[in-house]
C-alpha cells in the first residue's frame, strides 16, 4: 500500500497558504484527508500536509492531475481562473465554490453588479477608465471617492482614496481597470462569516467588528460590541441572501460598514477569512472545519461561541524575525491566550500569525489579546 494511500474522503485544497494549514487540525479530527497543490515546497500549509503536489494552479494540466481522487476540491486562495474550474467540474470533479460564484470574489464589477441586482445594500459606483470618468462621478457623489481595483487587491492593495483628479490620475497610472466607489464615511467595519453546503444548508457565525491598520485588518471583536441584536441579525440575513443568490458552497465572509443610515457591502471572500480565525478557539465549530463539512456537503456544525468574548490580534512581521524567543513571557504571562504561527517568514507588515483570547468582559479579553500580540511582535510590554 502506497503510504499516501486515503482511509478518508480527499479534499483538495489549491493554495498553500495560513488557511490551508490551519484547515489540517480539523481534518484530522474529522478523518478527512487534505491533498495540497501549493507552488513550492516551503509554502505554509506545504510544511504540516503531507500529501503535497507542486504545480501551478494556471495550468488545468496541473489542475486535472491533482483533482484524480479528490472527492472535493477547494481553495486557499481566489486565483484560480474561472475556465478551469469548469473545465475540472464538466470532467466530473466536485468544485466548490464554482466558477459561477467565484467570480464575485474575483471581478468587484462583476460583485457589484450582482449585488445591485439582488438588492444588497451597496454604496454608489461606476466603472470607469480615466481620471476625468472619476473625478465626474465624485462630482455627482462627493470628494473624497474610492477607486479600487477591478481584479486581485487586498489588505489594501489596489484601493485609492482620493480627494483631487491628480490623486485619480495616480492610481490610473499605478494599474487598471478601475472601477470608482463613494467614499463611506461609516462607524465602524463589520464582517459575517456563514457557510452553505450544495444542497443548500446555512449557518451563520456571529457578527464581529473588524479593526484596520493601513488597510490590513488587526483585531477582530467577537461579537461585535454594542450592535443592536435587530441590525445584527440583518447583517446575517443579508449575509445567507448573497450566499444563496450567489450559488456559494463552502465559506462566505462578507464584509460591511455600519452607517448612521444603516449596513453597506464592502466586499465579498469565498473562502476561510481573517475575520474568522477567532473561531478555532471562540466557536464550537471552528471556520476551517465548517468549510470542510461543507465542501464535502455534511451537515454543518453549530457556529456558537464558546465564551461571551473573543478577541483575536493579527501579528504583522517586524524586523525581529525571532519571534519564537517571546513566547516564554507570552505563555507564562497569560496561559489562556493561544498563538498561531503561520509558517511563513518574517516581513515587516506581513500577516505571520494571530493570538486569540476568550472571556467574559471585552476590555479586559481585548488587552489580553494586544498584550500577546504587541510583545511578540516588538519584545515590547504594554
Amino acid at each position: 500500500m502506497n503510504a499516501y494511500s486515503p482511509i478518508g474522503p480527499v479534499v483538495g485544497i489549491v493554495g498553500a497558504g495560513q488557511l490551508a494549514r490551519m484547515t489540517q487540525p480539523p481534518a484530522i479530527a474529522l478523518g478527512v484527508e487534505l491533498r495540497l497543490l501549493a507552488g513550492a515546497p516551503d509554502e505554509s500549509a506545504a510544511r504540516v500536509i503531507v500529501d503535497t503536489r507542486i504545480g501551478d494552479y494556471r495550468s488545468l494540466d496541473d489542475l486535472r492531475d491533482f483533482a484524480k481522487g479528490c472527492h472535493a476540491i477547494t481553495f486557499d486562495h481566489e486565483h484560480v481562473p474561472g475556465e478551469h474550474i469548469r473545465a475540472l467540474i464538466e470532467e466530473g470533479h466536485a468544485v466548490h465554490p464554482g466558477a459561477d460564484a467565484l467570480i464575485h470574489a474575483q471581478n468587484k464589477v462583476v460583485m457589484r453588479e450582482r449585488l445591485t441586482a439582488i438588492g444588497a445594500p451597496c454604496p454608489a459606483w461606476a466603472r470607469v477608465s480615466t481620471a476625468g470618468e472619476a473625478a465626474a462621478f465624485a462630482a455627482e457623489h462627493g470628494w473624497p471617492m474610492v477607486l479600487k481595483a477591478i481584479t486581485g487587491g487586498y489588505d489594501g492593495r489596489g484601493v485609492w482614496v482620493c480627494h483631487s483628479e491628480e490623486d485619480a490620475a495616480e492610481a490610473f497610472a499605478a494599474g487598471g481597470p478601475l472601477l470608482v466607489e463613494a467614499f463611506v464615511p461609516f462607524e465602524r467595519e463589520l464582517a459575517v462569516l456563514v457557510a452553505r453546503s450544495p444542497h443548500g444548508q446555512g449557518v451563520s457565525y456571529p457578527v464581529v467588528e473588524t479593526v484596520q491598520r493601513d488597510g490590513i485588518c488587526v483585531e477582530v471583536l467577537a461579537p461585535a460590541p454594542g450592535l443592536d441584536p435587530e441590525e445584527a441579525a440583518e447583517a446575517q440575513r443579508i449575509a445567507l441572501s448573497i450566499a444563496d443568490e450567489l450559488g456559494v458552497t463552502g465559506l462566505l465572509a462578507v464584509e460591511m460598514f455600519q452607517t448612521r443610515h444603516g449596513l453597506l457591502v464592502n466586499e465579498l471572500a469565498m473562502r476561510p477569512h481573517n475575520s474568522g480565525h477567532w473561531t478555532i478557539e471562540g466557536s464550537r465549530t471552528s471556520q476551517f472545519e465548517q468549510h470542510l463539512r461543507a465542501v464535502l456537503d455534511l451537515p454543518l456544525g453549530t457556529p456558537d461561541m464558546t465564551a461571551p468574548v473573543v478577541v483575536m490580534a493579527n501579528l504583522l512581521g517586524g524586523d525581529d524575525p525571532d519571534l519564537f524567543k517571546r513566547y516564554e513571557h507570552v505563555m507564562a504571562h497569560d496561559p489562556g491566550v493561544k498563538v498561531h504561527f503561520y509558517g511563513k517568514q518574517v516581513r515587516p507588515g506581513r500577516k505571520i500569525g494571530h493570538v486569540t483570547a476568550v472571556g467574559e468582559d471585552l476590555d479586559e479579553v481585548r488587552a489580553r489579546a494586544r498584550h500577546a500580540a504587541v510583545h511578540l511582535m516588538t519584545g515590547e510590554y504594554t
